[in-house]
């Protein structure tokens, strides 16, 4: 039942279980406080959640039990949904004292929707359908998981409800591995692990979701940009440096400014100028090809560069480094012809699919890929050019297709200048998140009046392709935290080797070692505090230190050192020569 297994149908019944059980949690909630008002339960992604207004009364996971004690009686009674279509007036009646409820209904109302109650037992509610056929015999397997805070329609101006999330599986077995994998989650979380491991922090003085790297975590990020660079360099990408803030009027021109508007920071009025930090740098690469013509032998030109952007994120939404207010993404701009542009895609998602083998992912179990297409009909939201879209949409779906890449098709979700194939990588929670973008753009060159000199001497406009390799760095460091649990492979662990010299005599011969390791590029620590050897083995075990190199009086006469790993293994003592072989051997084999 997890993710890229399940067929769309099994998805869809999946999604009724849920929806049937947060029917259920409702009726149970309804039982234990009449008092209470409901509002909705839909089905989510691994669960669902029903929102309610508690009044004066406080609930929490405290009451959880008593919930799901109430469930399991009240499923028994439950053979079916039946179905009843109503008036305005009847379901304003029915739902009189719930001001929740009369809302939707009017909503519902004003949009030529009809209005159905779904009754199961004893319990009726306001809903549109999508249920299990038998609840009294499929809605078995379920767990309550958590209480939050969650503001009516989302907005902060409405009040503040309760929001109670559950999940369901049609066998105990399903539910088992999910609530498995949830625990396994938590002890992965990249916020914890990053503090446990000593890689990022934050200040309040400094702000929310402005964090700071320490040597350890600077360590990390340094690592990912030289891989990332040194392999752009060799595929042909240039690497440029602009500036992180500009004029709107360049986002003005993109058109970015009023898309982006509500996730960008405020102008600052700078002399004569407006100036604004910048959401994305598309717009500076396109002022970087315009400052010089270009003919038609020089493309594609390929404009990378790890560039910092600022885009605000409301406080509720900040996490660790997943969510931050300031980001540096591995972003470039491929201006190449359009009959080229099918051949510059799949270039760049053979790199994409070498960045993720490095990363130990396996393509079409961690991740896959989704093609984001545009709507027609909302000229509002996307460029309005129906023939460019239909073959921008066909170039990207022949690319997958012919690269027999997993994917899916998604409507309303591209770019508002074309089409787009987005990477969605499974997190250990098993829930899927865009890490990666690949995007055909031909509006942008319409609106920076992008040319180069074709064979016949003519001006002709190229296309864009958009992309982010690695996607961004703090994104990509919360992501692979969790992914390895912490424990990096070698070739990025932020300490390859710990030292402990046993006693106060065996230091210096340890300095001696940590020295020929750094010259031979090895990143090394050595443990010098006043400590028993076997303290300092479990902290360099629970920093996560792929390799420990003991010395003691034997090592020191014999001129070895003697190797264990994290994982326990003791690998005896050796040559300091034998063991850079050791440690170069298990730097390639992560390569």
């Amino acid at each position: 039942m997890n993710g890229f297994l399940l067929k769309n149908m099994e998805q869809e019944q999946l999604d009724h279980l849920r929806h049937s059980c947060a029917h259920l949690l409702a009726a149970a909630v309804m039982e234990l406080w009449p008092n209470t008002k409901r509002t909705i339960g839909p089905a989510i992604e691994n669960g669902f959640y029903y929102d309610f207004d508690f009044g004066d009364v406080k609930v929490s996971e405290v009451d959880f039990p008593k919930i799901e004690a109430k469930m399991l009686e009240l499923v028994g009674t439950w053979k079916g949904f039946e179905r009843k279509e109503v008036t305005k007036a009847e379901a304003i009646k029915f739902f009189k004292d719930n001001e929740y409820k009369k809302e939707l209904i009017e909503e519902f109302s004003k949009e030529g929707q009809k209005l159905t109650l779904f009754t199961s037992g004893t319990y009726t509610d306001l809903c549109r359908g999508g249920h299990c056929t038998h609840p009294d015999k499929e809605l078995k397997f379920f767990d309550l998981l958590s209480v939050a805070g969650a503001y009516w329609r989302g907005s902060e101006k409405n009040k503040m409800l309760t929001r109670i999330y559950g999940t369901v599986f049609p066998t105990r077995e399903g539910l088992d591995d999910y609530l498995s994998r949830q625990e396994e989650a938590k002890k992965r979380d990249h916020r914890k692990l990053g503090k446990e491991l000593g890689l990022f922090v934050f200040s309040d003085l400094i702000g929310a979701g402005l964090p700071m790297l320490t040597p350890k975590g600077a360590t990390i990020r340094r690592i990912l940009e030289r891989f990332i660079v040194d392999e752009e360099l060799k595929r042909g990408y240039q690497h440029v440096v602009t500036p992180p803030l500009a004029k709107v009027d360049l986002y003005r021109t993109s058109g970015h400014y009023p898309y982006y508007k509500e996730t960008m920071y405020p102008p600052m009025n700078v002399d004569e100028d407006e100036l604004i930090l910048r959401p994305m740098t598309c717009p500076h690469h396109f002022m970087l090809y315009k400052s010089s013509p270009h003919s038609w032998r020089e493309l594609p030109v390929r404009f990378a560069e790890l560039a910092t952007q600022f885009r605000y994120e409301k406080s509720g939404e900040l996490s660790g480094l997943m969510r931050v207010r300031m980001f540096t993404l591995a972003d470039a701009h491929i201006i190449t012809q359009p009959e080229n542009a099918k051949k510059e895609i799949i270039a760049v998602l053979d790199l994409i699919d070498f960045v993720n083998h490095r990363f130990g992912m396996i393509k079409g179990e961690d991740y896959r890929y989704r093609l984001s297409l545009g709507d027609r009909t909302e000229t509002k939201k996307y460029f309005k050019d129906d023939a460019a879209w239909d073959n921008a949409e066909q170039v990207l779906r022949e690319v997958l297709e012919e690269t027999e890449a997993p994917f899916y098709e998604a409507p309303n979700e591209a770019a508002f200048y074309g089409p787009k194939i987005d990477v969605q990588i499974k997190n250990i929670a098993g829930h899927e998140e865009t890490a990666f973008t690949v995007q055909y753009d031909f509006v942008m060159p319409k609106r920076f009046d992008l040319t180069y000199v074709a064979p016949d001497g003519s001006l002709k406009q190229p296309v864009v392709i958009h992309r982010a390799s690695i996607g961004a760095i703090e994104r990509t460091m919360a992501f692979l935290i969790e992914h390895y649990a912490g424990a990096f492979p070698v070739w990025l662990a932020p300490v390859q080797v710990t030292l402990i010299p046993i006693a106060e005599r065996h230091v210096a011969t340890a300095q001696k070692m940590a020295t020929e390791l750094k010259n031979r590029g090895i990143r090394v620590e050595t443990d010098e505090k006043n400590e028993p050897m076997g303290a300092k083995i479990r902290n360099a075990t629970l920093q996560k230190v792929p390799f420990m190199g003991i010395i003691g009086d034997k090592e020191v006469a014999e001129g070895v050192i003697s190797v264990r790993t994290r994982k326990g293994e003791d690998l005896k003592a050796m040559s300091l020569e034998n063991f850079l072989s050791l440690l170069q051997k298990a730097i390639e084999h992560t390569l």
